[in-house]
């Protein structure tokens, strides 16, 4: 293994196997930039015929960092993939503790427990990199994923909605409440395909069920050459 990136491993969570041909191409993806890094895969079981998929992977998710058996941990969802070198996130986690991108839904008031914060800032959780330093947050996270509500109200293809549960909101509040500050990337490196149609320079992590378009393999191909432009590209 690269020894600068010793100390690292990704760490995947799944419930079931349904998403199993997903966890298939994101490794195969990982590994074709990062061949050395270990991985383990959790999986997750309901404790209680009464407790939901979803109630599951909220308490799961949330102790990551106690389930990794990494000292440095980059976790994954199961629907991305890499399509790149990931050393910049690598160092920035090392420096700061936690990287990560801002959610395509910046505003975590969203969710009902949270719906008087204003303007708290709602961070992904399907790509995080993060050493122990970030320790404060993911325990405050674990004791806020049983007590918030992070039930959502919405409105889907007209048809009011709502889903139960969600990670993100305790994790947003962990973040706030602990003070700490993440070293935010930009959304490249957790790139969500079904909103968010336009970018500029090459995508880091690809997060969505869809494959990624192959010009945009041409175009990261681009973007190693020295000379290479910043162009603003437009999947639509």
């Amino acid at each position: 293994m690269n020894s600068r990136w010793s100390k690292w491993g990704v760490l995947y969570m799944l419930w079931g196997t349904s998403h199993d041909h997903l966890l298939e191409r994101s490794i195969a993806s990982l590994k074709l930039y990062h061949p050395d890094l270990p991985i383990q895969v959790h999986r997750v079981q309901t404790t209680s015929h009464e407790e939901s998929m979803s109630h599951a992977m909220l308490l799961e998710k949330s102790r990551m960092l106690a389930i990794s058996p990494f000292e440095n941990t980059l976790f994954l969802d199961a629907d991305t993939m890499v399509m790149g070198r990931l050393d910049f996130a690598l160092e920035k986690a090392e420096r700061y503790g936690l990287a990560c991108c801002i959610c395509e839904c910046p505003w975590a008031q969203r969710y009902t427990g949270l719906k008087h914060e204003n303007d708290l800032i709602e961070y992904n959780t399907g790509v995080l990199f993060f050493t122990r330093l970030a320790e404060p947050v993911f325990y405050c996270w674990e004791k806020l994923a049983r007590t918030i509500d992070s039930s959502i109200y919405h409105v889907k293809d007209g048809v009011p909605s709502v889903m139960h549960h969600n990670d993100q909101a305790s994790f947003a509040k962990a973040v706030d409440m602990t003070g700490y500050n993440p070293f935010i990337l930009p959304f490249n490196w957790n790139f969500r395909a079904f909103c968010q149609r336009t970018f500029f320079g090459p995508i880091r992590i690809w997060h969505d069920i869809s494959a990624p378009p192959r010009e945009l393999y041409e175009l990261n191909r681009y973007y190693t050459q020295p000379d290479a432009l910043m162009h603003h590209y437009s999947l639509d």
